[in-house]
């Protein structure tokens, strides 16, 4: 070999030890940002499909369940407003004109059946019972001159004519004292109170207002010394150990809802109120209007719930929740786990520990806590339930 073919080979050496020196350096250089990519295809291999670590996980809270199939049931919620049952509700009024002479009950105040509210003072009532006593006095003084005129017609003393006057006279007075009678009662008199009234011949002035069953006195419109009229409310008792809730519910709902005592099984109501937002209240339904409100297009729902501890107070807003029967055996996963983006509805399936993909699923209905699941999904299947928007905003927020 000549000098010059050894120069050109020791050149061609140090040429292929520098370029390999430069591409470790490169590679060196390189590595950490081509780890980067790879990890990042790595995470986004496939459309639709995300990897996480377990880093991210717990840090993004992300939870799974599998996908069970269960009894499920619809629901409706509609607003309500607490009412007094109107089958346990007074209006207390008077039916004579009077003043006022003491009140005994204030508001809020438990009455029992019976118990005095009030006591009045009526001129109107005296006269009557004045009336009555006269009518029945000229009466008694009638009768016993129709009798001795019988008995002189007997003797010839006196005449037919005469006897038949007497006669008139009384039965004229009989009409009048049963006019009497019948003024009292319609004044609040008792049958009792009217034979007392014939016993002792005393004129009583005085109309007691009593509670007329066991009760909360809800309302009181009137003090010591005013004339109240017989048109007037003087006081509202209510039992309130059982309440009503009114609601309006629209057309399109009619058909959810099912009477208490209509054949197959009863439907569950819940109502809901915001002083006691953790509790729940069970009512059942007691009447569905039968005709609707021509501008609102809606129908009058009434429940009944009993309220023993009276926390349902009347004029309270409460929210109805209105569940259908049970459906058997549907498959449904937590509200918490469904997306939405414009019109798609998807979640995400565990494919391994660190692989999610996205899942479009046609839906059915909802309770407010399961939502039925109609199509794209198998029982089984895994499902993230919670940390599932972390999940769509980074997988989403690189493909829009």
């Amino acid at each position: 070999m000549t000098n010059m073919d050894q120069i050109a080979r020791t050149w061609s050496l140090r040429a292929a030890v520098v370029s390999g020196l430069l591409l470790l350096a490169g590679c060196d250089a390189k590595g950490p940002n081509q780890a980067t990519g790879a990890a990042v295809e790595d995470k986004k291999a496939q459309p639709g499909v995300i990897r996480v670590t377990d880093e991210e996980m717990q840090s993004a809270g992300i939870q799974v369940e599998p996908v069970v199939r269960s009894e499920f049931r619809t629901v409706r919620s509609f607003p309500g407003t607490v009412v007094p049952n109107e089958h346990a509700l007074a209006n207390i009024t008077t039916l004579v004109r009077g003043r006022v002479v003491d009140v005994y009950v204030d508001l809020g105040q438990e009455v029992k059946s019976g118990a005095l509210l009030a006591i009045l003072y009526s001129a109107e009532l005296g006269m009557a019972q004045s009336s009555y006593l006269k009518a029945k006095a000229k009466l008694y003084v009638a009768e016993r001159s129709y009798q001795r005129a019988r008995t002189l017609l007997e003797e010839k003393v006196i005449g037919l004519a005469e006897a038949q006057r007497r006669e008139g006279e009384m039965i004229s007075l009989r009409a009048e004292e049963r006019e009497a009678q019948d003024r009292l009662r319609l004044l609040g008199m008792t049958e009792e109170e009217i034979q007392h009234l014939d016993r002792e011949q005393k004129i009583r002035s005085y109309v007691p207002i009593t509670a007329p069953f066991d009760s909360r006195v809800i309302a009181r419109n009137l003090t010591k010394g005013e004339v109240v009229e017989v048109t007037e409310k003087l006081f509202t008792v209510a039992d309130l150990s059982d309440v009503w809730v009114l609601a309006n519910i629209p057309e399109k709902d009619i058909p959810f809802i099912k009477p208490s005592g209509s054949s197959g099984p009863s439907q569950l109501v819940e109502v809901l109120v915001n002083a006691y937002p953790d509790e729940v209240f069970h009512g059942k339904v007691t009447y569905v209007g039968d005709v609707l409100d021509a501008k609102t297009r809606t129908m009058n729902l009434r429940l009944e719930l009993p309220n023993p501890e009276r926390k349902l107070k009347p004029e309270m807003y409460a929210t109805i929740r209105v569940y259908s029967a049970p459906e058997k055996d549907v498959l449904a996963v937590p509200e918490s786990a469904i997306q939405r983006d414009r019109e798609r509805k998807f979640l995400f399936v565990q494919r391994d520990p660190h692989t999610f993909e996205l899942r479009e699923v046609k839906l059915g209905e909802s309770d407010g806590q399961m939502v039925k699941v109609l199509d794209g999904l198998l029982e089984g299947e895994a499902v993230v339930t919670k940390g599932a928007f972390v999940l769509k905003s980074e997988l989403l927020g690189e493909q829009i």
